[in-house]
């Protein structure tokens, strides 16, 4: 073999040879190399602790939310429980007018009334006025029926008003129907 074979030889094995990569050193903020498998350790430990702190932040949500939630059921009429003081004050006066004042205190329940009507409007509660309306099963409650001049269905009395409260009913009207002639 001459020496130029062995040279051709020697570089085509160099050139079959893969060069190896050199493993890259991540260094910390001294210059230090740092350990990849103690990297991906304290990482994970990092992710751990990041999820650990979001559950029980999340947890906590859940439990202010529910208390929130209670105390929302349990004060929710709160405004509208002090809206009815005025009135159970004026009824109170009224209790206490003197004999013989009998319109004055008649002129003081009509007063009363008028304030719990202004404030049922206020908290959206509709009284349902029935009479002379077509009987509704939806918005009525039917007590008898009794012969009248009206046509069969129509209300001819109302016992006690119906309310809806934003809509939705909360008493029906109790009424007596005409059952016609």
């Amino acid at each position: 073999m001459s020496e130029k074979d062995k040279q051709q030889d020697i570089e085509e094995v160099l050139e079959s040879i893969e060069p190896v990569e050199e493993e890259k050193l991540t260094l910390d903020e001294e210059g230090d190399p740092i350990d990849p498998m103690q990297a991906l350790k304290n990482e994970i430990a990092e992710l751990n602790d990041k999820l650990l702190r979001q559950h029980a932040e999340m947890d906590n949500l859940r439990k202010r939310t529910a208390r929130e939630v209670v105390d929302a059921r349990k004060f929710a009429v709160e405004k509208f429980a002090v809206a009815l003081l005025d009135v159970v004050d004026n009824l109170e006066r009224a209790l206490t007018v003197e004999e013989g004042q009998e319109t004055a205190m008649r002129d003081g329940i009509q007063l009363t009334l008028d304030s719990w009507h202004g404030l049922m409007v206020k908290f959206d509660v509709e009284r349902i006025e029935a009479v002379g309306e077509q009987f509704d099963p939806h918005k009525h409650e039917a007590l008898s029926k009794m012969p009248s001049d009206e046509p069969e269905g129509i209300v001819i009395n109302q016992h006690c008003a119906g309310y809806t409260l934003n809509g939705r009913l909360i008493r029906p009207a109790q009424v007596l129907v005409s059952s016609g002639k």
